[in-house]
């Protein structure tokens, strides 16, 4: 398995337009794909995003602990927020995102995801069989594992396995989906393949029952 970037965090939520609201109003966001079932939100619609599937509420926390996004200049970026906002930010129903300051092509980029483990440095092992880069612990010493200069970052809790994740997926990108199917097959891992519009898909399930998409960008690939 061979993933190129992260390209989206993928959210249930039973309200997504005041999340989609805070997000394109004070984190360089905007909106890049609507549709029934989610809504797609980002910077730039070929790198990091996040997406916002219409569910029942209310969601479990599960693994999911926060999203953090990458921004070239911190007080910048804290000046577009509302009064009061710290840089750690619980936009609704769980979900939180955290602004931190390191060099980017493109502002409000994907930095890391941060999961609950009951084994952060074993769950970081577990991560480069499916073909995770090793990475040096986070500022805080958190295990972690990169993919296309982001990470995938694991805090100490219990995630369990909940009826109601909050978490639907995360998501990175491949050259060719039909070769992860492959070799999913072989680890026994494939949740189910998606063929959409501008994307086809595997899913598999991840180390700590946690969902991961490996995506590939069909050429006609519109989004923008």
């Amino acid at each position: 398995m061979e993933p190129k970037t992260l390209d989206h965090i993928a959210f249930w939520v039973a309200d997504r337009e005041p999340i989609v609201d805070f997000l394109t109003n004070h984190a360089g966001m905007h909106v890049i794909d609507r549709q029934e079932a989610f809504t797609l939100v980002g910077s730039d619609a070929l790198r990091g995003k996040l997406t916002l599937f219409a569910a029942e509420g209310p969601r479990a926390q599960g693994a999911f602990r926060h999203v953090a996004l990458r921004v070239s200049d911190l007080e910048q970026a804290r000046a577009a927020l509302p009064d009061g906002t710290g840089d750690d930010v619980e936009l609704n129903e769980g979900v939180r995102v955290r602004l931190v300051e390191a060099p980017t092509d493109v502002e409000y980029d994907l930095d890391h995801v941060a999961l609950y483990s009951s084994d952060p440095a074993q769950t970081a092992e577990e991560y480069e069989r499916y073909g995770f880069d090793p990475a040096a612990p986070s500022a805080e010493g958190h295990p972690r594992v990169g993919v296309g200069g982001a990470f995938v970052e694991f805090h100490p809790g219990e995630p369990g396995d909940p009826e109601k994740p909050l978490l639907n997926h995360l998501a990175v990108l491949v050259d060719s989906v039909d070769d992860h199917i492959a070799e999913a097959e072989d680890m026994g891992v494939v949740d189910n393949v998606v063929d959409a519009a501008n994307t086809r898909a595997v899913f598999v399930w991840g180390p700590e029952r946690v969902r991961i998409e490996y995506v590939e960008h069909k050429p006609e690939f519109a989004l923008r």
